[in-house]
């Protein structure tokens, strides 16, 4: 759990650093390219000293591209549409994915893992329902085609990694490189030549791409494969309450604090069902065995 809670910190900024200082100014192509194009940097050394297997470096690469090449593609197209709450509104939807392709690929409907997926949406609702501009529809299927490529990555991840203590981390570079030929396809295809002209625009790239994308997914990935998929869908949601606290403590935007408070209440007893159910289960297999 502490890898994911490392990368939710690290993505509370997200969403502010690109409304603020880049949609509308940047190209979102070329800001999801150039981002990518910086953690597969950060990686680069791993994918140059260490050899893998083909089948397994192809199966990261194709993981890699679609939940980040093809999720930015989505992602920052849908902050030319929306207003950063909206984008937050919108996101909610990703624990009912995860908990869903994840039951897709064990052939079964794990109800608990459902319960507590929509506990938290109601929760991330509570927080960031509002106002709805006059494109939401286009603005709601853009991001929901974000929501379901990262849902559908690292529920992949998660498998792919089917040893939750594997030390093994050489290989996470391909990760980064497959997100990388889908970006700079989808850059040729769709983008254009808004590119950034001041130095704060560079540097939130810089950070997003170093930090946000080359850290943060590397942590989140890593903590996808130690916890259930119930405890992982909840976690998608906590970004929620982390990116609007950072909003309100840096750009000192207006918040419902008793809103906040409830929705922050109704996600943590959504996590705090999902370790209780979990744990009944753990009890009931050791005790049949």
């Amino acid at each position: 759990m502490k890898y994911l809670v490392t990368a939710t910190i690290i993505w509370a900024f997200s969403f502010s650093l690109i409304g603020v200082y880049l949609a509308g100014k940047v190209d979102p192509f070329f800001a999801a390219w150039i981002r990518i194009v910086f953690a597969t940097l950060l990686f680069l050394p791993l994918i140059l000293n260490h050899r893998v297997p083909l089948k397994r470096s192809l199966a990261l690469m194709a993981i890699g591209g679609v939940q980040l090449g093809l999720m930015y593609a989505f992602y920052y197209q849908s902050f030319e549409l929306l207003t950063v709450p909206e984008v937050l509104i919108f996101t909610i939807i990703t624990p009912v994915y995860v908990t869903l392709i994840y039951d897709l690929f064990q052939r079964k409907l794990t109800r608990r893992y459902l319960l507590t997926a929509i506990i938290a949406v109601i929760g991330t609702a509570i927080i960031r329902w509002g106002a709805i501009s006059s494109s939401f529809v286009i603005g709601f299927l853009v991001v929901q085609g974000s929501n379901l490529c990262f849902a559908l990555g690292q529920v992949s991840y998660k498998r792919f990694k089917k040893d939750p203590e594997e030390k093994s981390l050489h290989d996470f570079g391909y990760f980064y490189l497959g997100a990388l030929i889908v970006s700079t396809i989808t850059y040729l295809i769709f983008g254009d030549p808004k590119l950034p002209t001041t130095l704060s625009q560079w540097s939130v790239l810089v950070w997003l791409g170093f930090v946000a994308s080359g850290l943060g997914y590397f942590f989140w990935n890593l903590g996808a494969r130690k916890v259930n998929a119930g405890a992982l869908a909840i976690m998608n949601n906590a970004l929620v309450p982390a990116g609007l606290l950072v909003n309100v403590a840096i750009w000192n935007r207006d918040v419902d604090w008793i809103r906040l408070s409830i929705g922050t209440a109704v996600i943590a007893l959504a996590l705090w069902l999902n370790q209780r159910f979990n744990r009944n289960t753990t009890a009931t297999n050791s005790t049949q065995q």
